[in-house]
């Protein structure tokens, strides 16, 4: 037969053995390992019986005195993404949202959820549960989803006296804190450079309702939608995000974004960078009555004059890759405006590009006009009563702008790399817009009235900010980030009266994420 024992050691440790003894008396000993506390030797009597029981069937008979677990596995009593909430509690603290939240944690709880798994509200409360952290009920996320949209101040009694409450651009005096609490974090200030753009979000509804409403779609859906204009600084960070009518043109989104956010952060100047497509001519006009900076993307209509006076001196040559134009504009009497300096940039790859997407609308072109192919949609086809001919000058003026990108400015003595550089920068505006469409998944399919949906769009804000916090300080991506530290977790064991934690090893690489992000102040 064999049992298991305790014996004490000489060091005043507690040897666990397992004794095999015959019946003639002889015994082998088998030692499992020596003890210093309470629970570890526990865990050796566990280890010990679940030796002696391998392989065999056990009845349970309920017997005094018998251990809990008999020979069987030792329960796991919790189970926790510690690495992973940590990280993102920790991200979560040095924005500076959970005073801006007035120590929520109902909101904190969604906005870790919505980094981990982003799923509707309801489902939240599995994601939560399924990470170890602690999850509100589903009720309870009803009702403060009022809070968060803007729309009941009276329960933000636990806001921390002098924190913003100005409401700001959308979201209620909520979002206006934590876009406070971004600004606070890139250090904003009159040198800042300020990112704008707009994306849409669409809707499984038939019929809108003066806010979602249908219209031109970027992602080229016929649902209601509504329109989302994004405020970052140059690196993509988030600082403001505002929700529009999905009817609303884009250039008429920017100004009111702009100047809320001014107005909350007293700022009287700053640098605007946006793509040609978010400014009309009014938006400019404005841009610079209120006295701010920008850096816009130029239509080009025409071979601007200082290309066209280079090809004149150069007829024979190419222009050089990465060749710029400079031509001033300075400001008239009357104009009411500082001077602007236009660039032009030549591009060889982006010329090669145009040059390939014009020789294959020429093509179908000349093809629809012999008969070979139904006239479609084709900018180089020209209809003239019921003759159809390639037009021609078009395709020369297209050809010559090839490679051509603009740019404007009414910074004093702008330099061409750095106005240049500085637009490269919407990127990471794109990139944020990514981020919140496939990474936390901001498209509110789930939400019908304006208030739910303005409450989703802070939290999706909130949760954007950190994610971009955690790829800024780690390198890695919010996807990578989630999904290999989501592995990784803290579990505690029952052994008898005593409770044991084990960790998943984890491997350098996270290791080294994990240090950068809690050495980080």
């Amino acid at each position: 037969m064999a049992y298991v024992r305790t014996v004490k050691t000489a060091s005043g440790a507690r040897a666990v053995q397992i004794v095999h003894s015959q019946r003639r008396g002889s015994r082998d000993i088998e030692h499992i390992g020596s003890a210093h506390t309470d629970a570890d030797l526990e865990l050796l009597k566990a280890v010990a019986r679940q030796r002696l029981a391998a392989g065999q069937g056990e009845l349970d008979l309920r017997l005094p005195d018998q251990p809990a677990n008999g020979g069987a596995p030792l329960p796991i009593t919790s189970s926790r993404a510690g690495h992973l909430l940590d990280a993102l509690g920790r991200g979560y603290e040095t924005l500076g949202f959970a005073r801006a939240a007035g120590r929520d944690e109902v909101f904190k709880a969604l906005v870790l959820a919505r980094i981990i798994e982003p799923t509707s509200k309801l489902d939240s409360v599995r994601v939560l549960d399924e990470a170890g952290a602690w999850a509100p009920s589903y009720a309870t996320i009803k009702r403060r989803l009022r809070v968060y949209a803007g729309g009941d101040s009276a329960s933000d009694a636990a806001v921390p006296a002098g924190a913003e409450t100005a409401a700001g651009a959308a979201g209620g005096p909520w979002r206006a804190r934590l876009a406070r609490a971004c600004a606070e974090h890139v250090r904003l200030g009159p040198a800042t450079l300020l990112l704008y753009d707009v994306t849409t979000l669409y809707f499984e509804a038939d019929e809108g309702d003066g806010f979602r409403e249908p219209s031109f779609s970027k992602e080229r859906r016929l649902e209601p939608q509504i329109t989302v204009g994004l405020l970052t600084d140059g690196a993509g960070f988030p600082l403001m995000v505002h929700a529009f009518e999905g009817n609303r043109a884009e250039t008429t989104t920017m100004l009111p974004v702009l100047r809320a956010f001014l107005e909350a952060h007293r700022l009287s100047d700053v640098t605007v960078v946006a793509d040609a497509g978010m400014v009309s001519e009014a938006n400019k006009r404005a841009i610079e009555a209120a006295g701010l900076s920008f850096i816009l993307g130029a239509r080009v209509p025409d071979v601007p004059y200082t290309v066209q006076q280079w090809r004149d001196a150069h007829p024979e040559a190419e222009i050089p890759d990465g060749h710029v134009f400079v031509q001033p504009w300075p400001a008239g009497r009357g104009d009411n405006r500082r001077d602007h300096t236009f660039f032009y940039q030549y591009r060889a790859d982006r010329a090669r590009r145009t040059l390939k997407g014009i020789d294959t609308q020429i093509t179908k072109a000349v093809n629809a006009v012999a008969g070979r192919t139904p006239v479609k949609r084709n900018r180089y086809v020209r209809l003239t009563g019921a003759t159809k001919t390639v037009n021609r000058a078009l395709e020369a003026k297209n050809r010559a702008l090839a490679g051509i990108k603009g740019y404007v400015t009414n910074l004093p003595n702008p330099d061409p790399d750095q106005v240049i550089s500085a637009y490269s920068r919407l990127l990471q505006v794109e990139k944020s817009f990514r981020m919140s469409k496939t990474d936390l998944a901001a498209r509110p399919v789930f939400h019908h009235t304006r208030e739910s949906i303005e409450a989703h769009l802070t939290i999706v804000f909130a949760a954007l900010a950190v994610s971009r916090w955690i790829e800024n300080t780690t390198g890695w991506s919010i996807r990578r980030f989630v999904t290999t530290a989501r592995r990784y977790r803290t579990i505690q064991i029952q052994a008898g009266d005593h409770t044991i934690t084990a960790a998943d090893p984890i491997p350098d690489d996270l290791h080294t994420a994990l240090n950068a992000i809690h050495r980080t102040h």
